[in-house]
């Protein structure tokens, strides 16, 4: 016998309080309005345990979207912080740093505003409430609700539930959220995308692609970097074979943001993307605006990167995708906000005509995906295409095709460029290194506690929280190819990649051997291993609403 559950009718619900869900949200309020429709029932469902908690990005912010959605948002106290003033990119080695003297056009930021995307989405989210939108904090969405092949709804985690599955005395079941138009803006790697992307096969032509950025946010005694300065580089500390590079954001009040991206079609089992963060700081231009400081926060955050290629059909019965969830960011400029919040508004638009017509069917929703098309989203996308594809070589092929993309409208020498999956690139240990294979834990950065920082030390500065007696939200589906073949095969990746050092491999009985450990509770959300374990046996679901980490400033 099913379990009895409250119900809550909603008109339309949107999974995911990001940019993305909430331009979408506060534009139908205001088409419904116009047409005296405030009535009808608007929900946005967050799992983080406030809005922005969860919300990270670089962020230089185009202000194409948020101008569109809120033509005065300056004058209304968007929290920008800063106008981008200046520019620079560095092509750094091992102790140099080599400036362009021409910045590539697309790292242009003149008109773009530095801003900490948790900030932005805490006023967004109140400006959705103003409207009369109902954004509710701490509900994950678990499960999508089907009836047939139509999306009715989402249904929101259970709280209250021990870590061997049993119900506790808080025990509270999911609420069945039921709604005309469920839109999914989970951000990337969005689970409940993940599960009907694959259940009704909407893949797009290249599997998606995905970065990792790993960030912090430091204050530096002042003088160090100038407000509004934006800092690329690329080279060090990765090898010419892997995607990525960094970043530094001057913010105000003497707040330095700075990340390190890596592909996550690297192919070295060991390499580590926080460590290789380490290293980034302690080089000397680096190095030189970080002395003196202390860190404020950290996080991480996996970035869709697979472009215009990789945009999964993002329409059925009683269903949209929007923003990240849907492939839309700008790898070459790493840029999504703007695209995010017109994609949220073109849903909006799209399911305004629904309302009209009380029609919900893939037939009449298809219209979001032409309005895509004839939107300034391709526009951004279509010219970027090809761009993560041409550095499946490394980074020399790629600038040489990079270049050709952007003379030929980013259609360069192969178009489509087809790209497999990011972790089938991953090489097995004994493939890559050959005869001389290293300790990787004695290549890390050592912890000083000024510059470099452990992994376990950065969860402490991401806030992040769980509640430590629930299930296990990262499902590994068979421990045993941990222990008798990936240790083997790949040297337990997920030890690397992981930024939270949620998995490790540790002998628990004397004799036994390494079997895994996983450390959910230092979890930061950001989904990497849902994406590079080699396997596909690991699965992000979502833990008790309001866990995970509590970004300040990010």
């Amino acid at each position: 016998m099913a379990e009895e559950r409250e119900v809550l009718e909603v008109d339309v619900v949107f999974v995911g309080a990001g940019p993305a869900s909430l331009a979408g949200a506060f534009h139908l309020a205001n088409l419904l309005e116009k047409q005296g429709k405030s009535d009808l029932t608007i929900a946005v469902l967050e799992k983080g345990k406030d809005v922005g908690a969860h919300g990270i990005s670089g962020a230089v912010m185009d202000p194409r979207g948020l101008r569109e959605l809120i033509p005065d948002f300056i004058e209304q106290g968007a929290p920008v912080e800063s106008p981008a003033k200046e520019d620079h990119v560095y092509f750094l080695t091992g102790n140099s740093a080599f400036k362009f003297p021409i910045n590539p056009p697309f790292l242009n930021n003149h008109g773009n505003y530095i801003i900490s995307l948790g900030k932005m989405v805490r006023w967004l989210a109140k400006k959705v409430e103003e409207k009369g939108v109902n954004v509710f904090t701490g509900f994950p969405g678990a499960q999508l609700l089907l009836e047939g092949d139509a999306v009715v709804g989402v249904r929101t985690g259970d709280k209250g539930i021990d870590r061997s599955g049993n119900r506790k005395s808080n025990y509270e079941p999911g609420i069945d959220i039921r709604a005309k138009v469920t839109v999914l803006g989970e951000g990337p790697r969005g689970s409940l995308t993940k599960q009907i992307v694959n259940k009704w096969s909407m893949q797009g032509l290249n599997p998606q692609v995905y970065s990792l950025g790993v960030k912090e946010v430091w204050e530096v005694p002042e003088g160090n970097y100038e407000t509004g300065r934006v800092i690329h580089t690329m080279g060090y500390p990765l090898k010419s074979e892997t995607f990525g590079g960094g970043f530094i954001y001057g913010m105000a009040n003497n707040l330095v943001s700075l990340g390190f991206v890596v592909g996550l079609d690297y192919k070295d089992p060991f390499l580590d993307p926080h460590n290789e963060f380490q290293k980034f700081k302690l080089h000397p231009l680096v190095k030189q605006i970080l002395n003196g400081g202390k860190v404020h926060s950290y996080g991480a955050k996996t970035i869709p990167e697979g472009g215009w290629y990789s945009i999964p059909k993002s329409y059925a019965n009683g269903l949209l995708i929007i923003g990240d969830s849907a492939s839309l960011l700008n790898g070459q400029r790493l840029k999504g906000i703007h695209l995010a919040m017109k994609s949220g508004m073109l849903a909006a638009e799209t399911i305004n005509e629904a309302l009209n017509v009380n029609d919900f069917s893939e037939a009449q929703l298809k219209s979001y995906k032409y309005k895509v098309d004839q939107s300034w989203i391709k526009e951004d996308l279509w010219k970027v295409r090809n761009f993560h594809q041409a550095y499946e070589h490394g980074l020399w092929v790629g600038m040489f095709h990079t270049g050709l993309q952007f003379v030929t409208g980013g259609r360069g020498l192969i178009d489509p460029w087809k790209r497999g999956a990011g972790h089938k690139e991953m090489e097995k240990v004994q493939a890559y290194y050959d005869d001389k294979v290293p300790d990787p834990f004695e290549r890390k950065v050592k912890e000083d506690k000024q510059l470099t920082f452990t992994k376990l030390t950065d969860v402490y500065y991401s806030g992040t929280i769980h509640e430590e007696n629930q299930p296990v939200h990262l499902v590994v589906a068979d421990t045993e190819i941990c222990r008798l073949r990936c240790i083997h095969e790949y040297g337990s990746p997920c030890q690397h990649f992981c930024p939270a050092n949620v998995y490790e491999m540790v002998e628990e009985k004397p004799g036994e051997g390494l079997r895994l450990r996983i450390n959910a509770s230092n979890c930061v959300h950001c989904k990497t291993c849902d994406i590079m374990d080699p396997y596909e046996i690991i699965t992000w679901v979502t833990p008790e609403g309001g866990g995970g980490p509590d970004y300040k400033n990010l």
